[in-house]
């Protein structure tokens, strides 16, 4: 007999590390995917840190495999498609800017067409049977199962006693009296699991580490969305933007964003290109963006903020440079702008 063949999302956290150790532990052949979306807290922390920081390097998914000794693809997924999806999603959103229906049943869709071309037999996640209350309650996971094309081939390990026996089940792959039970908000039937197995180095759990879920995150998506023009086609370096920094909006609807350390400086530096930039002179300060084009009276504005966030806050008047894409061909000799008037326009 041929050795059973599954496709699991591993994101290299404790519940899918765990689901992927009980189907090895019946002689299933796995193949991990990890879908890379752009929205991961976990990876942009990893990716804000500097260059010789060896946690920079440490990819969880990764990192899950080389411990199980499973291959692992990362595949990344965030294209218009992906983008389209998270601003105009079929079911909705969570609580904060988290289409998790559509994302998810987008996700699965993607890991049966690996499935197939993998020749893999069916696809397991570690998702739990009423952990997220957006996703995983009974009636959404059926809904994504038939979003994705994947009803009867999408096994849930961790709570597969708990949901209708899937294929793999009924078929014998695998032996659903060995697979678990766990529901819940609670982590105590995982650790249990994870002291059997002898896994101690993952990621500890934390509620999820989506930035969609980030309640200043979704003030900032749903600001941004609001500014957009009708014809606007989703590019993920506008929500690449909405992860760092003080996000304010003027008056008169220009967006400013401010680097709150070093790291962010660094990372905003990055998008000089299409935006104005403005850095304060003979003070430490931030760096500072508002996307072209940008009002004459703005700019002075803009030039206020930057001095209120730098080292000269208490000055009288500052030099600020600001120019187009990085060229800083201008000088503004501003007053830092008080306190109070900069926290009302914040997002």
């Amino acid at each position: 007999m041929r050795t059973v063949k599954a496709v699991g999302l591993l994101s290299g956290g404790l519940d899918s590390t765990l689901a992927t150790a009980l189907l090895l532990e019946q002689g299933v052949e796995i193949q991990g995917l990890n879908f890379s979306t752009g929205f991961c807290l976990t990876d942009h922390r990893r990716a804000m840190r500097r260059e010789t920081d060896p946690r920079r390097i440490r990819n969880e998914a990764l990192r899950c495999g080389a411990d199980l000794r499973v291959p692992v693809d990362i595949v990344d997924i965030c294209n218009s498609e992906y983008l389209g999806i998270l601003t105009k999603p079929k079911y909705g959103y969570g609580s904060a800017a988290n289409p998790c229906v559509d994302c998810r049943s987008f996700m699965f869709r993607r890991a049966r067409e690996y499935m197939e071309s993998e020749g893999g037999d069916f696809v397991y996640t570690g998702e739990v049977l009423g952990q997220r209350p957006m996703s995983q309650h009974m009636k959404q996971l059926r809904i994504i199962e038939r979003e994705s094309g994947l009803a009867g081939l999408l096994l849930r390990p961790l709570s597969a006693r708990l949901l209708d026996p899937t294929i793999p089940e009924v078929e014998g792959w695998v032996d659903r009296t060995l697979l678990g039970r766990i529901s819940g908000r609670s982590r105590k039937g995982q650790i249990e699991l994870a002291e059997r197995f002898g896994l101690g180095d993952f990621p500890q759990p934390a509620g999820g580490c989506c930035y969609l879920t980030d309640k200043s995150f979704a003030a900032r998506f749903r600001d941004f969305l609001k500014f957009q023009p009708g014809e606007y086609v989703p590019r993920y370096d506008d929500f690449l933007l909405l992860k760092v920094g003080r996000h304010f909006r003027l008056p008169t609807g220009t967006k400013v964003i401010v680097g709150r350390d070093a790291a962010e400086n660094r990372f905003l530096i990055r998008f000089y290109d299409g935006h104005w930039v403005f850095q304060v002179r003979g003070f430490e300060g931030p760096t500072v963006l508002s996307p072209e084009p940008l009002e004459e009276d703005d700019a002075g504005l803009v030039a206020g903020i930057a001095g209120r966030y730098s080292s000269g806050r208490a000055e009288a008047l500052l030099e600020v440079a600001f120019g187009r894409a990085g060229h800083l061909d201008r000088l503004a000799r501003v007053s830092p702008l008080a306190e109070a008037m900069v926290k009302t326009w914040q997002i």
